[in-house]
């Protein structure tokens, strides 16, 4: 005997005590699947048979069940089950999650079960509580059905042990459907339009070579049509319009979901009583015409269509109105419901239609929804979602979605065939998109808590809750406008640490991983003596506001590694961003990328534009303090030498202090100068992160240097265009070329180099390498670990420090900056990018050495 159940649902056993439902279950179910209510009795009293604890363990396994059927997966409940009042509650709880209920019934002789009760010590039910059972299971079994089991399977002591449990797609489930496909929004009758959107999409359309009423159509190769309902109502000719999609859906070339229109016209069909308004007089006018034969073929065609399809592996909903993340994949009437007519508030607007929630504002799903019903100017994409109904029937447009293309193709409407009475969508807030509107309040659920983003470079990146809790203090209370807030660029790892004498850092070590991760050539790039900042330009304000949905007047931004405007003075910013994007205008930037905005990485120099505070405070003040200790320490030193004072290694130990602390002042002070207007400062960009359509991460460093050098020759005082070296890692003289480079660099007192591989992300043997690695001059490091750093104990104890932690920061950080600039590029919602970008900032509260 085999029975067919529901892939998803919720499967109840019902069945006295002794039925053998336990050894039912673990025959037909996974261990996971099946939630026990003597298990539960366990878990919550440590005695499987203890009933004082039943409440407690049924709510504890409603629970589990709940959260099981949110997650779509199967759920089997273990108990007896034979009062109605005991179904009731996982009946109510298989319509909250949009699952079917499923009633097994094990239908076992009352002796049987008494006989198997005395055989288990364990279990010692009497023989009373079993013919009560036994009593209580045949007196409700007729209401079941009733009760809300359309899935009702009663199963003899024979079928028991015979039948074959087989799981049943739901209809809506096509995820081995995988297409390409081609989406159409509502059609309203309008077959010449269709005929013609077909045929721009590559299908050839001919009427049937028979000479009988209908349609031959060839597909492009593979390629599969999705019809989003709402075929019939208010235009010239919805009998074809029928024959074309019928046609289609039975070769086997297309796939349709119901319109509310067509369920409509079913119930009209079927002789029931309906309004006859919005268009149907003139479906029922044009079906007179048509034979009694078409009229059962077209209601026979209509009751078979399913609510909605999940399609490609999951990564594609399609539904006449819609479909929110928890009824996808799932059936119930409030998911058919929703699919047809979508959700309202009950109210109705000044036009007469329902007020619609805009449950597309809100949906956080993976799957892209493609839909109809809400007629709009515009297809446009709104997280992940995209109504392309375009209001053909009203002389709009008739448009396809290609998938996965991501292509909108339309042909225009003839002629009006219907006015409309409600305007064609919401009327734009200052111009903006659909996707910008939505994006104008973030939710906080979107960020709090413990979160796991999938970016494309490095899988999952985890943020722990304590530092989203950090990131959101300091992103609520000190960062920018969040329009234009793209990336944020990750910490940099240091080499590993240099056992050459004297050094710390050596840009040896930084060649040695390159070449253990099979990199064959990097890049040297000047470190320039700066701080990170990042330049987010707009060609004009209204490249702003069509971009990035500002509509202040602001054409861009510069800021810091930590999401903060770099500068306080708005004069100065907008003299600053005007001078960029004078050297952009003048390099022919624009035209070269064919874009109107852009996203820089860049060093703003001098150091103490952003960093003052960090030098009087620590920097400077320890280096007056100990120039003034020193210089007396020193002199008396000297007095008690020439007095001929027995000092050993004193004097000679202190004027040692004395000359590392002048060369730490020395080098703090090479990083500042006085900034009294924009001349004083200079910008050098090294990755031009994006452009309109593009993340130029497939690019190579030397493309990112040669077109931003372009830029910078526009502009030579302000820009610095960094100068920087290719060494093939093969060539022993090359890498020697390269040390060389970086020992001039640091004996003139500059920072150092970054080692980057020529690649912008590359793959070495243990996946995505280090984007970066500085390899700092050890002037350089004496700010960081102190003027004394360079004594020989100082060096051996600081060459025990751990770069792990840092470096897979500096991966996962870079991960995260990728796919959210990835994401901005593909127009994804702001959510989506600030989620990334957020990311970033939550990660750097992870404790990290700071010097490194």
């Amino acid at each position: 005997m085999n029975v067919h159940i529901p892939e998803l649902s919720l499967v109840v056993l019902i069945g006295p005590s002794g039925s053998g439902k336990t050894t039912f279950a673990r025959r037909h179910f996974k261990p996971t699947e099946v939630l026990s209510s003597d298990t539960y009795r366990g878990f919550v009293s440590d005695d499987e048979n203890n009933q004082e604890a039943t409440k407690d363990a049924f709510e504890t396994l409603r629970y589990v069940a709940a959260k099981r059927l949110a997650r779509g997966l199967l759920t089997v409940v273990d108990a007896t089950n034979v009062q109605p009042e005991s179904r009731k509650a996982f009946v109510e709880l298989a319509r909250e999650y949009h699952v079917l209920p499923v009633a097994l019934v094990l239908d076992v002789p009352e002796r049987t079960c008494i006989e198997r009760n005395q055989q288990r010590p364990d279990r010692a039910a009497s023989f009373r509580f079993v013919r009560n059972q036994v009593s209580q299971l045949h007196r409700s079994m007729r209401g079941l059905e009733r009760e809300g089991f359309r899935h009702l399977h009663v199963l003899k002591p024979d079928a028991i042990e015979n039948v074959v449990l087989e799981r049943k797609p739901l209809w809506c489930n096509l995820k081995h459907e995988r297409g390409p496909f081609d989406i159409i929004g509502d059609i309203h009758g309008c077959r010449e339009e269709l005929e013609a959107l077909l045929t721009r999409l590559g299908y050839a359309v001919q009427p049937r070579a028979d000479g009988t009423p209908g349609f031959d159509v060839r597909p492009p190769e593979g390629r599969k049509a999705v019809f989003l309902g709402d075929l019939v109502d208010r235009g010239p000719d919805i009998p074809g319009v029928l024959r074309l999609v019928m046609d289609m859906v039975e070769a086997g070339t297309a796939l349709c979901v119901p319109g509310n229109h067509e369920m409509k016209l079913l119930r009209k069909l079927r002789g029931g009583k309906v309004n006859v308004s919005h268009g149907m007089a003139q479906t029922l006018e044009q079906l007179e015409k048509e034979p009694p034969e078409f009229h059962q073929r077209v209601a026979k065609f209509i009751d078979d269509l399913v609510s909605h399809y999940v399609l490609d592996d999951g990564r594609l909903v399609v539904a006449h109105a819609g479909m929110k993340e928890s009824m996808q994949g799932r059936g119930s009437g409030r998911v058919r419901a929703f699919a047809l007519y979508g959700e309202t508030t009950g109210e109705t607007d000044e036009y007469g239609f329902p007020v619609r929630f805009n449950w597309a504002a809100e949906y956080r799903g993976r799957a892209s929804v493609v839909y109809g019903h809400q007629a709009v100017l515009e297809a446009e994409w709104v997280n992940n979602t995209l109504c392309v109904d375009t209001g053909c029937v009203y002389g709009g447009q008739l448009t396809a979605l290609r998938y996965p293309e991501r292509e909108l193709v339309s042909v225009p409407a003839q002629r009006v065939y219907c006015e409309a009475v409600k305007p064609l969508g919401a009327p734009a807030l200052s111009g903006l998109s659909a996707q910008q509107q939505a994006d104008d309040v973030l939710d906080l659920e979107d960020v709090r808590g413990k979160r796991v983003i999938s970016t494309r470079l490095a899988a999952n990146v985890t943020l722990r809750e304590e530092n989203t809790t950090a990131a959101l203090e300091a992103m609520s209370r000190f960062a920018i406008d969040p329009r234009w807030l793209l990336y944020l660029p990750p910490t940099m790892s240091p080499s590993e640490t240099s056992d050459q004498p004297g050094f710390l850092e050596h840009p040896q070590e930084a060649f040695d991983y390159y070449r253990k991760e099979g990199v064959a050539q990097v890049v040297c790039e000047e470190k320039h003596m700066g701080s990170r900042a990042v330049v987010v330009l707009a060609r004009d304000a209204e490249a702003a506001r069509r971009r990035f949905g500002v509509t202040s007047g602001e054409t861009g931004v510069c800021y810091t590694r930590t999401g903060r405007r770099f500068f306080t003075d708005e004069t100065l910013e907008a003299a600053f961003l005007a001078r960029v994007r004078s050297a952009l205008n003048a390099s022919g930037f624009w035209e070269e990328l064919k874009t109107d905005w852009a996203c820089l990485d860049c060093e703003l120099m001098p150091w103490s534009l952003k960093a003052q505070e960090l030098l009087r405070d620590p920097y400077a003040a320890v280096g007056a303090a100990s120039r003034a200790a020193l210089t007396d320490v020193v002199a008396v030193l000297g007095q008690a030498t020439a007095r001929g004072l027995p000092l050993g290694e004193l004097s000679t130990r202190f004027t040692d202090k004395a000359t590392q602390v002048q060369r730490y002042v020395e080098a703090y002070r090479r990083y500042c100068w006085p900034v009294t207007s924009l001349d004083d400062v200079r910008l050098a960009p090294f990755h031009l992160l994006a452009t309109e359509g593009a993340t130029h991460v497939d690019k190579d460093h030397v493309w990112h240097m040669e077109t931003l050098g372009r830029v910078c020759r526009a502009d030579p005082s302000f820009l610095v265009a960094t100068p920087y070296r290719v060494v093939s890692l093969e060539d022993a003289e090359a890498v020697a070329g390269g040390v060389r480079w970086w020992e001039e660099l640091t004996a003139r007192g500059g920072e150092g180099m970054v080692v980057k591989p020529l690649g912008f992300a590359v793959r070495g043997r243990r996946g995505v390498v280090q984007p970066a690695i500085k390899s700092r001059g050890p002037e350089y490091l004496r700010i960081i670990y102190g003027p004394e750093y360079t004594a020989p104990a100082n060096l051996d104890r600081l060459r025990q420090r751990g770069l792990s932690t840092k470096r897979s920061l500096a991966l996962r950080e870079f991960a995260l900056g990728v796919e959210g600039l990835e994401r901005f590029t593909k127009k994804e919602s702001l959510r989506r990018v600030h989620e990334c970008v957020f990311g970033v900032l939550a990660l750097e509260s992870e404790p990290v050495d700071p010097r490194l």
